[in-house]
C-alpha cells in the first residue's frame, strides 16, 4: 500500500519503511507525526483519490531527526562594476521514517 502526501508544499510518494527527507517540522527526535493531507492512496488495482484529500486517509511517521542541509552558496557578480556578494544558505529539514499508511 502507497500514499502520495503532501506537507511543507511538496508532495511525497511514500509506503510502509521508507525514509523522506520533509521541510522542518516543529517536533523533537523520537516522536510520532500523523500526517492527514494525503492526496491518493493506492494498493495494487485499488486507488483512492481525493478532492483534493482522501477522507479518513493518514500516514504515521516518526521523527528519526532534525538538521540542516548542504550549504548552498549564492554568488551575485556584476562585471566591471566591483559588485561581488557572497552569501551561504543552509535548509533545515526533518528526516520521517514511515511507520504505516492507512487508507
Amino acid at each position: 500500500m502507497y500514499a502520495i502526501l503532501e506537507t511543507g508544499g511538496k508532495q511525497y510518494r511514500v509506503q510502509e519503511g521508507d525514509t523522506i527527507y520533509v521541510e522542518k517540522l516543529n517536533l523533537e527526535d523520537g516522536a510520532e507525526v500523523t500526517l492527514e493531507s494525503v492526496l491518493t492512496v493506492g494498493d495494487g488495482a485499488d486507488l483512492k483519490v481525493g478532492a483534493p484529500y482522501v477522507a479518513g486517509a493518514s500516514v504515521t511517521g516518526k521523527v528519526v531527526k532534525t538538521g540542516k542541509g548542504k550549504k548552498v552558496m549564492i554568488f551575485k557578480y556584476k562585471s566591471k562594476k566591483n559588485y561581488r556578494r557572497r552569501q551561504g544558505h543552509r535548509q533545515p529539514y526533518t528526516k520521517l521514517e514511515i511507520l504505516s499508511v492507512k487508507g
